[in-house]
């Protein structure tokens, strides 16, 4: 890990239970292409098994994999760390939950799974590769909650991030420990009874254009409740597999 890359979402995993489908899906509406790398020990059940790298140009910020016995269908952002295993063990105290225990990913790095204390599925890692952080496939996140609560404190305490001093009234931003924009809380909430989610924001040359393609192939608006005009700037949809993404421009 370089010190540029803590509290940076490096990295992000879709499982999906159509992995053909959905790589064409996302080279249809995001222009990505695709390389196939042989894990020799794969992270998601062992032995050897084809891993999906997505690339925007020659940027390498995502991979695909067929959704594991114990995930669900969906996608999953990863959190830069200087020791994954120091982060996990704090997760339980700021309200969170562990998922998957820290883990070894062979040539990539260390991982771990844990849900914030609002139930939303994020990644630990600390990443051994040369990748740099995936600034030109994806923008900031979005957080999209159960209400207007975002639990800051988790995130502060174990990434470094803050708010930002400028505010939004449609959404708020988070920052990272060198004070760039790494998150957006997004002022829109899911139907009642789910947890908040991580929602990945795919960058492209036209929103408006890769919504029309996006929903020509079998992607539909996500059901949250929008306040303000974000939806429009960076709307949240569902892939055909059902994973929610959000669009926002180059």
């Amino acid at each position: 890990m370089t010190q540029s890359k803590a509290g940076q979402i490096v990295w992000h995993d879709l499982f999906t239970s159509d992995r053909a489908c959905s790589m064409a899906f996302y080279q249809h509406v995001a222009k990505w292409t695709y390389e196939v790398e042989r894990a020799t020990d794969f992270a998601w059940g062992g032995g050897e098994k084809d891993f999906i790298l997505a690339l925007s140009g020659d940027e390498a910020g995502a991979g695909l994999a067929e959704t594991p016995a114990e995930q669900e269908n969906g996608w999953i952002a990863y959190i830069e760390v200087p020791d994954v295993d120091a982060a996990v063990r704090r997760v339980a105290t700021l309200g969170g939950k562990i998922v998957r225990e820290p883990f070894e990913v062979p040539g990539v790095g260390r991982n771990a799974l844990v849900r914030d204390p609002l139930g939303a599925l994020v990644g630990i890692s600390l990443s051994r590769h040369s990748f740099p952080v995936p600034h030109r496939q994806f923008g900031p996140d979005v957080y999209v909650g159960i209400g207007t609560d975002f639990p800051l404190a988790f995130y502060a305490e174990l990434f470094g991030w803050k708010v930002s001093p400028e505010q939004d009234t449609d959404c708020l931003a988070l920052l990272g420990p060198e004070g760039d924009l790494v998150a957006l809380q997004h002022a829109a909430t899911w139907p009642t009874n789910s947890n908040a989610a991580w929602v990945p924001c795919i960058k492209v040359a036209s929103v408006a254009d890769a919504c029309r393609a996006a929903e020509a192939k079998g992607a539909c608006l996500a059901p949250v409740d929008v306040k303000g005009t974000v939806q429009a700037r960076n709307p949240i949809l569902r892939d055909p597999d059902g994973a929610p993404f959000a669009l926002g421009i180059e």
